[in-house]
């Protein structure tokens, strides 16, 4: 019985001894909470002031862009075929090499035609002697106007053989239309090329078009003769500018854009034709737009809210309205001036009224 007695007033001790522990530690919580935080006149516990980054509303310089993908095609740019049957003599262009207008590419046979040449020269030679003669005898009037006439018309057609076999002839030679460079070759030396047949390619790459579709929301904001900056992936670090020649007048009504043609120089003929390429068009620009860092934005339901950070250190919740977003800072259109601060990180526990130490950051970001 002693024994048990025992046991049960260590239990009951040991119960007391536990609650006396839990409320002294819950009144030394309060106490240090009560000394750390800032007294109300009422002698009543206010929230310490919370760090906060913030960041200054800066007037910036603000481009609406649009940025597409297009196709480069060569301003210029031909298969060279043969338009007659005949063997292939030569081909003295260089594969891959530049030539110049003119420049001969592919000699053909013109063995049989070059005999056709001399032939309706002989031809044309006799009709003119037979038209001269006869105009002497109706001068003379010893022959009939009729015979004239013949003469004539055989002496015209003799002329017109004549053109039409030296225009044969020249298809023998092919030279090049214009000034590019030239591809490799698809034919050999004494192959037999029927008409149509591929000798090579030539492409003018010193200027070059890049074609892309523009949704028809920007129409109204891109004119003829606008700015662009085209690069490729091949070659990110290499941008040229070029302009906008043409706006197709009908618009895709499956796509609902419109095909754009733009023309820019090619230096070092690093662009080459079927490259895909990156446009990039200003379509508007706003100088002294009011800009603030991305993060410094925070929704709720359909509107965006920043903390505007007062003079005594307490900040306010204020609804702004966005314009232009850009990766690292948005347009503020309404609710904000140029100067104020705003909470740029550390505004989630926030509310109205809330004291805050701000921390003033460089800040790095700029609209692009």
């Amino acid at each position: 019985m002693i024994k048990k007695s025992n046991r049960f007033i260590f239990i009951i001790a040991n119960k007391y001894l536990k609650f006396f522990l839990a409320v002294s530690f819950t009144l030394l919580i309060i106490i240090i909470f009560t000394g750390c935080g800032d007294q109300t006149p009422g002698g009543g516990f206010s929230m310490p002031p919370m760090p906060v980054e913030v960041a200054k509303v800066k007037q910036e310089n603000v481009a609406d862009r649009f940025d597409a993908v297009g196709t480069i095609e060569a301003v210029e740019a031909i298969t060279v075929v043969s338009e007659i049957d005949a063997s292939v003599i030569s081909l003295p262009f260089e594969e891959g090499s530049f030539i110049k207008k003119g420049e001969l590419i592919a000699q053909l046979d013109d063995s049989q035609l070059k005999g056709e040449v001399q032939r309706t020269e002989a031809l044309l030679t006799q009709s003119q002697v037979n038209y001269n003669r006869i105009k002497t005898l109706v001068e003379q009037k010893a022959s009939a106007l009729q015979s004239l006439d013949n003469a004539a018309a055989d002496l015209k057609v003799a002329e017109a053989n004549l053109e039409l076999a030296k225009a044969r002839f020249n298809k023998t030679r092919i030279k090049a239309p214009f000034s590019g460079m030239v591809g490799s070759r698809r034919v050999s030396v004494g192959a037999f090329l029927k008409a149509g047949e591929i000798i090579t390619e030539l492409a003018n790459i010193d200027e070059i078009r890049v074609t892309l579709s523009l949704p028809e929301r920007f129409l109204s904001e891109l004119k003829r003769g606008s700015e662009v900056m085209v690069s490729t992936s091949a070659y990110s670090d290499h941008k040229v500018k070029g302009k906008v020649v043409v706006i197709e007048p009908v618009v895709d009504p499956v796509m609902r854009s419109a095909r754009v043609v733009v023309r820019l120089s090619n230096p070092g003929r690093k662009f080459l034709p079927g490259m895909s390429a990156n446009v990039s068009v200003v379509l508007s620009e706003r100088p002294n737009a009011l800009t603030i860092p991305s993060e410094s934005v925070f929704a709720s339901g359909n509107q965006s809210f920043v903390f505007i950070v007062k003079p005594d250190s307490t900040v306010a919740r204020s609804e702004i309205t966005l314009g232009t977003q850009l990766p690292e800072v948005v347009e503020v259109v309404k609710g904000l001036k140029e100067g104020e601060q705003v909470v740029k990180a550390g505004h989630q526990k926030l509310f109205d009224g809330a004291k805050v130490i701000p921390v003033i950051i460089q800040d790095t970001t700029a609209a692009q």
